[in-house]
C-alpha cells in the first residue's frame, strides 16, 4: 500500500487504479477513501482514479495536530508528486470540495479540470445550515444521530450501502480536528484566482449544505458551470451516481 510524506511527515495512504488521465477524488470530513468506494469503479473506466485516506483517518497517519483545509490541500499535492503526477482533475466533495478550492488556487499547475461537489466557499458568505439540522447531529444518542445524518445524506428510497458516515475507526481527537478544519474554511478570496474548467455539482435537496452555496461558488469562479440534481441530498454522488457519474465524466473528457 503507497504512503506519500507530508511536509511535516505524516504518511499519507493513496491509491491508483484504472487507466487514463489522473482523477484525484477527494472525500468528505471525518470520512476516508472508502467515500469514493460506490463511484470509483465506474470512473476508473476513463482515469487513473487516486483516492487517499485524509490524515487521521483510514491507514493515514492520525497526527493530534491543528488541521485545515489548506493542509489537505497540501497533503493531495504531496500524493500526486509520490505517485509522479505533474497535472490531473481533481473532484472534491463535502469537506473535499473544500480542500479541492485551495488545491486549484493555490496549485494551477497541478489541476487540468476542477468539479466541486455539495461544498461551500466558507466563511461570512457561505449559507450555513440551520439551528435545527445542527441539533439534530448534536444528540447525545448515538444512533439518533447517525439516522439525523442519513437522512441528510440520502432520500428515504435509498437502502445503501452508506459509505459516507465516517470513519468508524477515526479517534475522537481527530474526528474534532476534521470538524474544525472544514468549519474554519474560508476560500471567498481565492476563488476568482482559479484558472481551471469548474463544475459545480449540487442535488437540490441538500439542507446539510445548502444548496444556496452552488450558484455563490459557480458566479465567484471565471467561466464555471453550475449542475444540480434534482431531488438530492448532500450524498448525491452515492445515491445518484447513475445521474452524476457521467455527468462528471463528460464534463472531464471534454
Amino acid at each position: 500500500m503507497p504512503h506519500a510524506r507530508a511536509a511535516d511527515g505524516t504518511r499519507l495512504f493513496y491509491s491508483v487504479e484504472g487507466a487514463g488521465p489522473p482523477l484525484l477524488l477527494v472525500a468528505g470530513q471525518a470520512n476516508s477513501s472508502r467515500w469514493w468506494s460506490q463511484v470509483r469503479p465506474e470512473l476508473s473506466r476513463t482515469f487513473s482514479t487516486i483516492v487517499t485516506d485524509h490524515r487521521g483517518t483510514g491507514s493515514s497517519d492520525k497526527p493530534d495536530v491543528p488541521y485545515s483545509t489548506g493542509m489537505f490541500a497540501a497533503d493531495c499535492v504531496a500524493i500526486l508528486d509520490d505517485a509522479g503526477i505533474g497535472r490531473a482533475h481533481v473532484y472534491g466533495t463535502s469537506m473535499g470540495g473544500r480542500i479541492a478550492q485551495w488545491v486549484a488556487a493555490s496549485h494551477p499547475e497541478r489541476v487540468d479540470r476542477l468539479v466541486l461537489g455539495c461544498t461551500s466557499p466558507g466563511g461570512p458568505h457561505a449559507i450555513e445550515r440551520s439551528a435545527e439540522v445542527r441539533r439534530s447531529l448534536a444528540q447525545v444518542d448515538a444512533m439518533k444521530a447517525r439516522r439525523a445524518l442519513e437522512a441528510l445524506m440520502y432520500t428515504p428510497a435509498y437502502r445503501g450501502p452508506f459509505n459516507t458516515l465516517g470513519d468508524p475507526d477515526m479517534p475522537p481527537y481527530a474526528r474534532k480536528r476534521h470538524l474544525f478544519a472544514s468549519g474554519e474554511h474560508n476560500a471567498w478570496d481565492v476563488l476568482p484566482s482559479i484558472t481551471a474548467p469548474t463544475l459545480v455539482v449540487h442535488g437540490t435537496d441538500d439542507i446539510f449544505n445548502p444548496t444556496a452555496n452552488a450558484p455563490l461558488i459557480t458566479e465567484r469562479i471565471p467561466g464555471a458551470r453550475m449542475h444540480l440534481i434534482e431531488g438530492a441530498r448532500h450524498g448525491y454522488f452515492e445515491e445518484f451516481r447513475d445521474v452524476a457519474t457521467p455527468l462528471v465524466a463528460d464534463f472531464l473528457s471534454s
